[in-house]
């Protein structure tokens, strides 16, 4: 597939004027892009409900170190089950978790808020950095902005599939060529408020072949070019099989691009690390790649993102 890599100036334009929400919704906006919700995007997704399957587009955590997991998810238990006999009491046996993790990274699936990512200083909506303190956490921008939930229409782009290919290879990402053959070959067009998956087959990948570090042997992901698409469509929220920026970027100042133009420009909800071999292959059998999707963060005030199990329904 082609694909057109904007200029560093064009990004540049684009986080600080052709993309740039700051005050569409108001100067105390904290929702950026989830503003494209609305009751009626629910309804009309619950419509595409008609069997009642479900399917997780969550990895399963994992608690061993690796190559991309420098701070391994940590569990213990403070109470466990082998201490009890039969017949010698007490009536109250129970097992106790604690559990705790690092989930910003390449592996664990979850959703960004919009305190994660700055730019010259600024957070989305023109909020200074500083409202990110490491004594108080994300005092604004945190995700209980997401509180209510996101449950919208979901539609998938499974580039490996459009190409007749396994997996999208490390450094090549998926671009406005592939979204465009979704939308002719699998009979959905992008819309206001929709969950935008784009499958590169990567973290599928990863499973069968083993970790790697992103920054060292690249990743694919969704490619910069498709930033205007999202905004001239109203996504509410993209997300990928990846950590959602190509490695290497090929720009002096965009580590991220995605992530520093979509979160502080656009105020985009980014769903990083989604199991999306499930989905792809749910999709296939039914012949179908739109289906109602839920994404429920938790309720974690002060805290730049959460942990998700997005949950799409046919």
């Amino acid at each position: 597939m082609s694909s057109t890599r904007p200029s560093q100036d064009d990004l540049l334009r684009w986080l600080h004027d052709d993309l740039n929400n700051w005050g569409r919704w108001g100067e105390d906006d904290e929702r950026g892009t989830l503003n494209h919700l609305s009751n009626q995007t629910t309804l009309d997704a619950l419509s595409l409900v008609q069997e009642g399957a479900t399917v997780s587009c969550a990895r399963a955590v994992g608690f061993e170190a690796a190559v991309d997991v420098p701070r391994p998810p940590q569990h213990y238990m403070i109470g466990s089950g082998d201490v009890y006999r039969t017949g010698e009491g007490p009536d109250r046996q129970v097992a106790i978790d604690y559990f705790g993790l690092v989930f910003h990274g390449h592996t664990v699936t979850h959703i960004d808020s919009l305190a994660h990512f700055f730019w010259d200083g600024k957070a989305y909506n023109g909020r200074p950095a500083s409202v990110v303190t490491v004594a108080d956490g994300a005092t604004e921008l945190d995700i209980t902005a997401a509180v209510g939930g996101i449950v919208t229409r979901g539609v998938l782009v499974d580039a490996p599939m459009l190409r007749g290919v396994r997996y999208i290879e490390r450094g090549d990402g998926v671009g406005m060529d592939d979204i465009n053959a979704a939308e002719e070959q699998c009979g959905f067009k992008v819309r206001e408020g929709d969950v935008l998956l784009l499958r590169t087959g990567q973290l599928g990948m990863r499973e069968e072949l083993g970790p790697v570090d992103a920054y060292v042997a690249g990743s694919s992901g969704p490619l910069p070019e498709i930033l205007p698409f999202m905004h001239e469509r109203g996504v509410a929220v993209m997300g990928s099989d990846t950590g959602n920026d190509v490695q290497p970027t090929g720009y002096d100042r965009f580590s991220n691009p995605v992530h520093q133009v979509g979160i502080v420009g656009m105020g985009l909800w980014i769903l990083d690390n989604a199991w999306l071999d499930d989905i792809a292959a749910a999709c296939s059998e039914r012949g179908r790649w739109e289906f109602l999707i839920n994404i429920l963060p938790l309720r974690l005030p002060t805290v730049t993102g959460s942990p998700v199990n997005p949950i799409a329904v046919f």
